[in-house]
């Protein structure tokens, strides 16, 4: 059995007054400069490589190493990525060993104008 729907919700869907009371939301927040226009989004990606010492060097290769995400452990390295929020194009990208924490390249990832107008500098 469904539950009832309240004459509160029914006259939300009605009145179109959810849309409305967002929208005003969204206009008094972006009135106080709180929303975001623009901007990067920052992600990476592990690309696995061969942990294997079975080769001609009977080395690993220096430029990777190990990381764990989740309870998964994983040799290789990290491509870090900065898209353009708004249109979704690939601005930066970035390569190192997979340990690097994600934070150590969002400096790199980020364009100038926008660390410029932080409030933290």
């Amino acid at each position: 059995m469904l539950p009832r729907c309240s004459s509160s919700v029914i006259s939300l869907e009605k009145y179109n007054l959810a849309e409305k009371l967002f929208a005003d939301i969204r206009e008094r927040l972006d009135h106080s400069g709180l929303i975001m226009h623009g901007g990067t989004i920052v992600d990476a990606t592990i690309v696995r490589a061969p942990s294997s010492t079975k080769n001609k060097d009977k080395t690993r290769d220096p430029e990777m190493h190990q990381t764990k995400k989740g309870n998964q452990w994983y040799f290789g390295m990290k491509i870090h990525s900065g898209v353009d929020a708004g249109t979704g194009y690939v601005h930066t990208i970035t390569a190192t060993a997979a340990n690097t924490h994600d934070i150590v390249e969002t400096h790199r990832l980020t364009r100038d104008r926008e660390v410029k107008g932080n409030d933290y500098e």
